[in-house]
């Protein structure tokens, strides 16, 4: 499991025009699933997001949780993450999961983020054409790979 994190003053995704959710201050997770992510992977990627102290303190330094900042994030799920790009000129995407598999793992993300005491968490519309407004803050954008951190 992938997830691009952006700070943000504020995010919105639209589709067809109409916004289906949206966020102040907090994070824009832009988020892929790979064929071998399970259950304990969206756990755990939940908690190290809400954990992460990517927020600045008084003193200016990132010090502080989105947690601890009262901040929410909004989850628009990304296949194009686990784009393959090392031959020919087009991106393979063989090893990002199906939606069958990846939707749900998306919804168990956001809601392990809701339990880690995120508000709001907003969601994309899974499978749509999406239109992903970001006011990057800092610009501060953090890389996240469970395959790197968890499977060591």
């Amino acid at each position: 499991m992938r997830a691009l994190l952006q700070r943000c003053r504020e995010a919105r995704v639209c589709v067809a025009g109409q916004a289906v959710g949206e966020i102040g201050a907090g994070l824009m997770v832009l988020l892929g699933i790979q064929r071998e992510d399970g259950p304990a992977e969206a756990i755990w990627l939940a908690r190290k997001v809400a954990g992460l102290r990517v927020f600045d303190d008084e003193a200016g330094v990132m010090n502080v949780s989105a947690v601890d900042a009262g901040v929410g994030a909004l989850v628009v799920s990304q296949f194009t993450l686990y784009a393959d790009m090392r031959k020919g000129r087009r991106p393979s995407y063989i090893r990002a999961a199906a939606p069958p598999q990846a939707e749900p793992l998306v919804r168990q993300f956001a809601e392990c983020l809701r339990r880690e005491g995120l508000e709001p968490v907003a969601e994309g519309q899974f499978g749509a054409e999406m239109l992903v407004e970001i006011h990057n803050e800092g610009p501060a954008t953090f890389w996240l790979d469970t395959a790197e951190l968890i499977r060591r």
